[in-house]
């Protein structure tokens, strides 16, 4: 099969497309031939020769991508409602970046024919990420959320769930994207200097949870305004959360999750934009672009 994957750590320019074995779907598995995968800062530390805890080792060369889209074509021994030729969308721990990838089949859940595969393909990273979040912060209907990073895809997520559970949403972004997160149901504010009397005005009972999309200032400002800091979870800050006294995002990644986000897009009754799709081959230019931040929506590969 072909992959994008790197036989070394290093930048963008060390990702290259590369035949290797096509995986084999094993006992209560499934293997999907990849329509679509998304492209997060998490396969960017990949790629720099970063792995997550759950992972040991790996051997090179690694194929980066947890999240994807695709047609299922194998079915490993056990497995029970799922057939070859199911359209699905699923996560992985790493190697979504190649036309198969092997996964549980607790980790895949249909496809809605009215979802594009690009859609699906980028879906996971945002919605799970953001209702965990949301989870872990307590959330409560007429509760102020300060959402960092509003407009790329944890943030659009974000802010759509908790306003979905009775929350005013406050969110960072570039005046660029202030119309689209009105359209989301959120109260827009400038990142820069000032931007915690903004949020005070913006906020006069004060701002209860915050979720960290951008780091830096943006964390700096939520220590200032959220008086809980077990009410602050980051998702760029990793190591200085323990220090800081914040949350990480905790809990597990589901199908069922999945599959609710998926069916309430098809409904037209929740929002996901792609800002971008990259060809397979061009799978280091993607990641040029994660790496520059500020972007509204997901960027994906099609496969």
């Amino acid at each position: 099969m072909r992959a994008a994957a790197f036989a070394e750590p290093g930048g963008p320019e060390v990702l290259k497309v590369m035949e290797l074995p096509a995986p084999q779907a094993g006992p209560g598995e499934v293997r999907v031939r990849v329509r679509a995968a998304g492209v997060q800062p998490f396969d960017a530390s990949v790629r720099q020769g970063w792995l997550p805890a759950f992972i040991s080792s790996m051997p090179y060369p690694r194929i980066p991508g947890n999240e994807f889209a695709g047609v299922v074509d194998q079915v490993g021994e056990g497995v029970t409602g799922v057939s070859a030729g199911d359209e699905v969308l699923g996560f992985s721990a790493l190697r979504s970046y190649a036309e198969y990838v092997v996964v549980p089949v607790a980790n895949v859940a249909p496809k809605p024919a009215e979802v594009p595969w690009e859609v699906a393909g980028g879906l996971t990273s945002g919605v799970q990420t953001a209702e965990l979040a949301i989870d872990g912060l307590g959330l409560a209907a007429g509760e102020t959320l300060l959402v960092h990073g509003a407009a790329g895809s944890v943030g659009t997520a974000a802010v759509q769930i908790a306003r979905r559970r009775g929350a005013t949403v406050i969110g960072t972004a570039r005046e660029v994207n202030h119309e689209y997160l009105r359209d989301l149901g959120a109260v827009p504010v400038a990142y820069g200097e000032g931007l915690a009397e903004r949020v005070r005005a913006l906020a006069p009972g004060g701002v209860d949870a915050a979720l960290d999309g951008a780091g830096g200032h943006a964390l700096e400002v939520s220590l200032e305004l959220v008086e809980d800091r077990d009410r602050i979870v980051t998702l760029v800050e990793h190591g200085k959360a323990a220090e800081l006294g914040v949350r990480l995002v905790q809990g597990e990644r589901s199908a069922e999750r999945l599959g609710r986000y998926a069916a309430l897009i098809a409904e037209g009754a929740f929002r996901f934009a792609v800002r971008r799709t990259y060809r397979l081959e061009e799978a280091a230019e993607a990641h040029r672009e994660i790496e520059a931040g500020h972007g509204r929506g997901k960027v994906v590969l099609t496969i």
